[in-house]
């Protein structure tokens, strides 16, 4: 006896133009996925970008007072 499970996703539409929409096709055949796959790679990959600059800019003030205080 098999048993199958079945993942539903909810799903809605984003407007896009038709550039964007073949760019994306393309980079889906690439990468070998769907092009939801790939929308969700791309929100993955600019987050993690963004994560990374706030991770790289100088501390506050407030975080070096912070990372500095005395816990004895």
């Amino acid at each position: 006896m098999r048993l199958c499970m079945l993942y539903c996703m909810q799903s809605t539409s984003v407007r896009i133009d038709q550039t964007t929409h073949q760019e994306l096709k393309q980079l889906a055949i690439e990468l070998g996925t769907t092009v939801g796959e790939t929308v969700a790679i791309a929100v993955r990959r600019l987050r993690q970008e963004r994560i990374g600059l706030e991770l790289a800019a100088a501390l506050t003030a407030n975080e070096v007072k912070w990372l500095d205080a005395d816990l004895g």
